[in-house]
């Protein structure tokens, strides 16, 4: 899978947290006492994934080994998972250890119900205004999870750390139409990710070693496919 080169300056890191063994409400609070003063930032809403794999889950075998450069490809759009589908943007992450970057395009909209399929995606990607190495990219891959959750925005007063929390967490499997996205795969855990520029890295140490919640390299990509292809991750 081609991608331009990795800018190291316009990067940002992501440390994640999974939460298992605490209520909701305990998390923020936790979040809202951290001596960093996160506040609310934004209302919180609905997240939904399509994620972009080759047929033998190169992105998903990458992951789950730790491969040195990892990268995947996902369309994302807000709100309600099913119906017409507006503003929604292609997604490309890539990743060394902690260190991301990410690249956005606009996407035509387009109807998520039962006869979604690989062919409808294509065809959006066909009719949006991709570079000519997002579109062959995209091309060679196929849906293989559509992921949802409900995501908190936290900011702290300087605003150089940026905290997120992630719950209801489902996973649906995607194969050739009709998808009536009615076998859902459900997370209890939450997730919490703590997001900050290149430059900010040692004072983030000090902030991630305050939260009380264990550090996890797991993504939710990998936690899906796991979950549905029983494969332990």
């Amino acid at each position: 899978m081609f991608f331009p080169d990795f800018d190291l300056k316009n990067s940002r890191y992501e440390r994640k947290f999974q939460v298992s063994d605490m209520q909701l409400a305990a998390v923020h609070q936790q979040i809202r006492l951290h001596p960093a003063a996160f506040s609310l930032i934004f209302y919180p809403r609905y997240i939904n994934n399509i994620y972009l794999d080759t047929a033998d889950l190169d992105a998903f075998h990458e992951n789950l080994t730790g491969h040195g450069k990892r990268k995947k490809a996902r369309v994302r759009w807000y709100g309600d998972m099913m119906g017409e589908v507006v503003k929604p943007v292609l997604e490309f992450k890539i990743k060394e250890g902690i260190l991301g970057n990410k690249l956005l395009f606009p996407l035509k909209s387009f109807k998520m119900d039962e006869n979604f399929d690989a062919g409808m995606l294509r065809d959006v990607f066909l009719r949006s205004s991709l570079p000519d190495w997002a579109l062959e990219t995209v091309l060679k891959q196929k849906p293989s999870l559509v992921n949802r959750y409900k995501r908190t925005y936290y900011m702290t007063f300087d605003k150089k750390f940026r905290l997120t929390v992630d719950e209801e967490m489902s996973y649906f499997a995607i194969g050739p139409s009709p998808n009536y996205f009615l076998e859902k795969y459900v997370s209890s855990d939450l997730v919490v990710e703590l997001k900050y520029a290149y430059a900010d890295y040692q004072q983030a140490i000090g902030i991630a070693d305050y939260l009380p919640f264990r550090l996890t390299k797991s993504s939710k990509y990998v936690n899906g496919i796991g979950m549905i292809f029983s494969i332990p991750v």
